[in-house]
């Protein structure tokens, strides 16, 4: 693989994940909007949410198997264009099995592709052979600011969901699949990526997976996520009723942690190259633990939002070098790796919002942030597992040639 052929790739899976955070920020900022349109009851309408990341684990799971014969590349570029086209079908139906089959579909596309796309940046940060992983998630933070921006205006002007979310698959969809033709997978020029082993395999020195090793970095993707729902799902609720700010104040929090996360994702592959990825993952558990602290005991609104902020900058980097580790763990299945891995970003998703709720009601919401705050904290425990990404790069083999590549 050319440097040529590498920045290509890098820029076109930038691209890819960019996208996916503009479409998916659509869809979950206009939920109450989808529920109007399609008359869906307040006691039905969890269903549908859960099912759309219960379906997103099947769909990894699947990814798995398949791309044990094809290509992530290959996956990536079909699972993007049907996620566009689900989104649409969201906005286009009128009947409840309309908006069921178009979440279906969106789900198990949703899957395959988060699946896919980080299969291809832990094989580009590996041709690299230094951190580039946590750019890709900061392109995905931009596109959700960008998606989020998008449903304020359909909403502030009263659009309907087609009429929202048709110029913009209009405007990514081709977008998206030019951009596809330079998908790359990291390998050498026989096709194979950079430690030698092929795509798909299963095993390989150093590289035989097993869920057993992989399970702290599950744990811990489970953890970042429940700490990420609980700040989409809780921030406006928690500043309103637990902190006495207006309405409008209300919506501040999680805006500041979609650009706080932007920009330390921005700058957190300097961190990872500078200090370490142990250092930064250890670095972002305890700025992330500190912040659901704050949060607990803010006095009041603005107090609240500064720990809204740390949580933004700390939980930022644990998510990318996470799958960056598996990959890294099991140089000869990292694919795999990577796909089981995924399922449990669907787990933290499912389990946060419901765990902060219930505690919130039983006990109080206060109490219900230190819950949170101590799983984060549980990631020190596991922060081993991270490193070391300059001795062992690649499970074991010498950095490839392409270090330089700008």
């Amino acid at each position: 693989m050319t440097d040529a052929g590498l920045r290509h790739g890098r820029a076109s899976l930038g691209l890819s994940f960019g996208v996916q955070g503009v479409a998916f920020a659509l869809l979950v900022t206009r939920i109450p909007a989808i529920q109007d349109q399609y008359g869906i009851s307040d006691g039905l309408l969890p269903v549908f949410l859960a099912a759309v990341p219960i379906l997103a684990g099947a769909g990894s799971v699947a990814t798995e198997k398949v791309v044990a014969r094809v290509r992530p590349r290959v996956v990536l570029r079909w699972a993007q264009p049907l996620v566009l086209l689900a989104l649409l079908g969201v906005g286009a139906g009128r009947e409840m099995w309309h908006v069921a089959v178009a979440l279906g579909v969106f789900g198990l596309a949703v899957g395959a592709l988060d699946a896919s796309m980080n299969m291809l940046g832990v094989s580009l940060q590996r041709a690299y052979g230094r951190s580039i992983m946590t750019g890709f998630h900061a392109a995905y933070s931009l596109g959700g600011i960008a998606g989020a921006s998008l449903a304020w205006a359909g909403a502030r002007w009263e659009l309907s969901l087609l009429a929202s979310y048709l110029p913009v698959v209009a405007v990514l969809l081709p977008v998206a699949l030019t951009g596809s033709r330079w998908y790359t997978e990291g390998k050498g020029a026989e096709g194979k990526r950079p430690d030698g082993t092929e795509a798909g395999a299963g095993a390989g020195a150093g590289g035989a997976l097993s869920f057993k090793l992989l399970l702290p970095l599950c744990l811990i993707m489970t953890f970042a996520y429940i700490g990420d729902s609980t700040v989409s799902n809780w921030s406006a609720k928690y500043l309103q009723d637990v902190l006495g700010s207006s309405e409008q104040l209300a919506t501040v929090p999680y805006n500041l942690y979609m650009v706080t996360t932007l920009l330390g994702r921005a700058v957190g592959d300097l961190g990872v190259r500078r200090f370490g990825a142990v250092a930064v993952v250890r670095g972002g558990s305890l700025l992330a633990a500190g912040g659901f602290a704050v949060v607990a005991v803010a006095p009041g609104a603005w107090v609240g939002m500064l720990g809204f902020t740390m949580l933004g900058f700390g939980l930022c980097v644990i998510v990318p070098q996470t799958f960056a580790a598996a990959g890294r763990m099991f140089p000869g299945s990292s694919d795999a790796a990577v796909a089981r891995l995924n399922i449990f970003n669907y787990v933290g998703f499912l389990v946060g919002s419901p765990l902060v709720g219930a505690l919130g009601d039983a006990w109080s919401y206060r109490g219900a942030m230190l819950v949170p705050m101590v799983l984060v904290l549980a990631t020190l425990v596991y922060a081993r597992a991270f490193g070391p990404e300059t001795a062992r790069y690649g499970g074991g083999h010498e950095r490839p040639r392409t270090a330089d590549v700008g």
